[in-house]
C-alpha cells in the first residue's frame, strides 16, 4: 500500500511538471491606420501626338528629342513652295476681281449721270448694277481662296502647342510624310495625374464618409505615390474627382489623383502604386504565425481562466504587416502566441504572456497604435 500510495503521488506531480510553457498573447483594443495600396497609371496633364496635316517634305527640324519647348515655338518645317505658288495665284486673283469690282463701279457711275440726262434707259444702268454686284461678290470669293491658301502654307510650319517636351521624332530632314503622319509627341509633365481604381464596396465607403462629412473636404485628402522602385515619391497628391461610372468588366470605378511635379522625375505612361490610409478602431492585431487554416477559415488557440486551451474562429478584416485585423474579441483575451502545433483542443498548458513590445516591435510607434 505504500509504494502504492508513493508511485500515485510522483504521478500527480510528473503531470504538472510535464504542462507545456508556452507563449500567450493578452489581446487589447487597437485603433491603427492601415496603408492600402492601389496600383496606378501616371499620365501628364496634357500629352498630344504633333501630326503633319498636309503632305510634304521634312525640311527642317528646329528642336531635338527630350528638348522643353515653349508654346507656338516651330517645330517642323515642310517644304512649302507649292503652297507659296498657291497663295501667290490667290492673290493675284484676288486683285484681278478688285479690279474687275472697281471698273464695274465705274461703269455704274457714268451710265447713272447718262440716265439723270434721260440719254439713255434705266435697264442699262440695273444691267450694270447687277455685273457690279457679281464682281463684288467675285472679291469675296477670292479672299476665300486667299485664305485657304494661307492656311495650308501655315500647315507647313508645325509649332508647339503648350509649353511641353518633345517625345521622339520619327523623321529626319528629307523625310516624306503625309496627312496624318505621327511627327512626334509634345508632353506637359509639371503635373502628372494618377488614376487608379476601386471596387464598388470601397466606393460606398468612401461615398459615405463624404457625405457624412457634408462637404468636399473627403475629395481633398492627401496620398502617398510609391514608385516602381519601392521609393515613396516626395510630393504628396490631392484626390480630385472620379469617374462617372462602373467599368463593366471589373466593377470597378477609377479616381484620379494630382501630383506635382517640379523635376521631372515622373514621365506619362509610368506606373506606381497611392498609397491610401484607412483608420481602424476598436480591432485586435492577430499575429499570422498565431493562426491557422482551415478550409478557408481562419482559428486561433483562446486560453481560459484555467488555461485550457480551446480552438476560436475568426474573420480578418484585412492583413497588416505581418498580422490579421479582427473584431469579435475582448480585451484581456488570450492566444497562443507561438508554437500552435505543440497544442490541441481541451489542452492544459503552462502559460507564458508575452509583452506587447516583443509581439508587435516597432508598429507600435511606427502605425500609432493606441489603446483603446
Amino acid at each position: 500500500m505504500l509504494c502504492t500510495g508513493c508511485n500515485t503521488g510522483h504521478s500527480k506531480n510528473d503531470d504538472k511538471n510535464t504542462l507545456l510553457n508556452i507563449p500567450v498573447l493578452q489581446l487589447s483594443a487597437q485603433s491603427i491606420e492601415v496603408p492600402q495600396s492601389y496600383i496606378c497609371e501616371i499620365q501628364a496633364i496634357q500629352f498630344v501626338e504633333v501630326r503633319a496635316k498636309v503632305e510634304g517634305f521634312v525640311d527642317k527640324i528646329y528642336v531635338d528629342e527630350g528638348e522643353f519647348v515653349q508654346k507656338g515655338k516651330p517645330l517642323f518645317q515642310l517644304t512649302s513652295m507649292e503652297f507659296n505658288e498657291m497663295v501667290n495665284g490667290a492673290n493675284a486673283r484676288l486683285m484681278q476681281a478688285k479690279a474687275e469690282a472697281n471698273a464695274a463701279k465705274l461703269e455704274v457711275e457714268r451710265l447713272k449721270i447718262l440716265v439723270d440726262k434721260n440719254i439713255i434707259t434705266s435697264s442699262e444702268l440695273d444691267l450694270a448694277k447687277s455685273k457690279r454686284a457679281v464682281a463684288e461678290s467675285a472679291i469675296a470669293e477670292a479672299e476665300s481662296t486667299l485664305k485657304n491658301a494661307q492656311t495650308g502654307l501655315s500647315y507647313t510650319t508645325i509649332r508647339a502647342p503648350f509649353d511641353g517636351i518633345v517625345d521622339r521624332i520619327p523623321f529626319k530632314t528629307g523625310s516624306l510624310v503625309t496627312a496624318g503622319d505621327l511627327l512626334t509627341n509634345i508632353t506637359d509633365v509639371s503635373e502628372v495625374f494618377a488614376y487608379y481604381r476601386i471596387n464598388e464596396n470601397e466606393y460606398l465607403t468612401y461615398m459615405r464618409n463624404k457625405i457624412e462629412s457634408q462637404g468636399e473636404e473627403a475629395l481633398a485628402e492627401d496620398m502617398k505615390l510609391i514608385l516602381s522602385d519601392g521609393e515613396i515619391y516626395q510630393h504628396v497628391g490631392t484626390l480630385e474627382t472620379m469617374e462617372a461610372d462602373f467599368e463593366r468588366g471589373t466593377g470597378s470605378i477609377a479616381f484620379r489623383v494630382r501630383f506635382p511635379n517640379p523635376h521631372g522625375l515622373l514621365k506619362h505612361g509610368a506606373s506606381g502604386k497611392i498609397q491610401m490610409s484607412t483608420q481602424l478602431d476598436s480591432i485586435f492585431l492577430i499575429p499570422q504565425k498565431s493562426t491557422f487554416e482551415i478550409q478557408d477559415f481562419n482559428y486561433v488557440y483562446v486560453v481560459d481562466k484555467e488555461n485550457t486551451v480551446k480552438v476560436r474562429s475568426f474573420k480578418p478584416l484585412r492583413r497588416h504587416d505581418v498580422y490579421y485585423a479582427a473584431e469579435g474579441f475582448q480585451s484581456g483575451d488570450k492566444i497562443i502566441y507561438e508554437g500552435i502545433q505543440q497544442v490541441k483542443d481541451g489542452m492544459k498548458i503552462q502559460p507564458k504572456t508575452v509583452d506587447n513590445k516583443e509581439a508587435y516591435g516597432d508598429l507600435m510607434e511606427v502605425a500609432s497604435l493606441t489603446n483603446n
